[in-house]
């Protein structure tokens, strides 16, 4: 999905992991994508700007409609990173400019690596449900892939865990000894919790990594503390473990990795490291180069925003 809240002025983005566990929590961005869709941005905020490798998210919906298209992003760009596509409800269809072309539902993963370039859409197709409820994130690819080839990969056999208290469906990366088997180039976990109400979830975590915990629905609580839905509830690192508490049933999201180590510059729909790579990106965007076509899309392509030649450290 195409980045509704662009700033004018690349972002300098630098992981900066706590050291010890924590719970740091900050509201969302709102944004509004038109036809009645709520976009809210989770990640990066001014206050956090990574999670592992995970450098965007943004929760849409929920929404309930007959007419016309929920969602219509038309044709835009993408460099160093990949999209995870993961739905609550309703279903997206893809299409990019390698021809894929591929529908999404709860439970299963459209993962897109962008490498050197891609460009896509995404939109509601003609045959739904009347319902859209999910996320999109992007994961910044490493230095040494960031340039590789761009890449589709859907998924639909995706491992689900049974503890007591709930049901966990990992979409991508490793937890508790399962693995995604999905493509990626970090040690990373991206997860959705679905607790009982009135039940507690115990989760073991890998220490080395951050996590971050996102509501979407529902009243839970962890070492005491209210967790609320809209936020970003960052934990930090060393957690062998988590013990979740639900007074209703609650719907969540773990994201999670080994801290970066990197520092990334983003703007628009670009991952890169200087400013000259995101101005290039820019150029070759509006040039009709590098990103191909969406041969599938029947309108125009989004431009690119104006850049701001400086950019801003966060």
């Amino acid at each position: 999905m195409s980045n509704p809240l662009p700033d004018p002025e690349a972002e300098s983005c630098e992981s900066r992991p706590m050291p010890q566990a924590t719970i740091q929590s900050w509201p969302a961005r709102e944004a509004d994508l038109g036809a009645g869709l709520k976009v809210s941005r989770v990640l990066p905020l001014h206050q956090h700007r990574m999670v592992g490798p995970w450098c965007f998210l943004d929760s849409f919906g929920p929404l309930s409609f007959t007419d016309g298209k929920a969602m219509d992003i038309a044709p835009h760009p993408h460099i160093g990173l990949q999209t995870v596509s993961w739905l609550f409800s309703g279903e997206i269809l893809h299409n990019d400019s390698l021809g894929s072309e591929c529908l999404v539902r709860p439970g299963q993963l459209n993962l897109m690596t962008a490498g050197r370039g891609i460009s896509h859409t995404e939109q509601t197709p003609s045959a739904h449900s009347g319902q859209l409820h999910g996320l999109q994130l992007w994961v910044a690819l490493p230095d040494a892939h960031r340039q590789c080839e761009p890449h589709f990969n859907h998924y639909t056999d995706l491992p689900i865990l049974e503890p007591g208290g709930g049901r966990i469906h990992i979409f991508t990366g490793q937890l508790a000894g399962a693995d995604a088997n999905t493509r990626t180039y970090s040690p990373m976990v991206g997860a959705e919790l679905n607790i009982i109400g009135h039940s507690t979830l115990q989760l073991p975590l890998e220490p080395t990594w951050e996590h971050a915990l996102v509501v979407i629905s529902g009243e839970i609580s962890l070492e005491g503390q209210s967790l609320a839905p809209g936020s970003l509830h960052y934990l930090g690192t060393q957690r062998h473990g988590l013990e979740l508490v639900c007074r209703t049933a609650t719907r969540a999201v773990l994201i999670g990795g080994a801290p970066f180590g990197e520092t990334i510059m983003i703007w628009w729909n670009f991952v890169g490291r200087t400013l000259d790579d995101i101005r290039q990106a820019r150029t070759d965007w509006e040039n009709h180069q590098r990103f191909g076509e969406v041969a599938a899309y029947h309108g125009q392509r989004l431009p690119a925003p104006e850049l701001v030649g400086r950019p801003i450290a966060r």
